[in-house]
């Protein structure tokens, strides 16, 4: 199947992972934890329609797709 390029139409809501913090209830991908995340300069993303839903947002990927409004 192929791939196909979305832009993001809704706000998104993260916060910076604070070196040491437990991460429970975040999800992190493989390929971030083969990568040493969580780290510093990593984001906390959140689902502004559900609270409980969040997960980690590695430091290079946010810093190439995302600014703050």
């Amino acid at each position: 199947m192929r791939f196909k390029k979305y832009t993001r139409t809704n706000i998104a809501e993260m916060r910076p992972y604070q070196k040491g913090e437990k991460l429970t209830g975040v999800s992190i991908s493989e390929a971030d934890k083969k990568n040493g995340s969580p780290k510093v300069g990593d984001m906390v993303a959140r689902n502004p329609k559900n609270h409980n839903d969040k997960w980690l947002v590695a430091k290079k990927y946010f810093k190439n797709n995302f600014k703050e409004l």
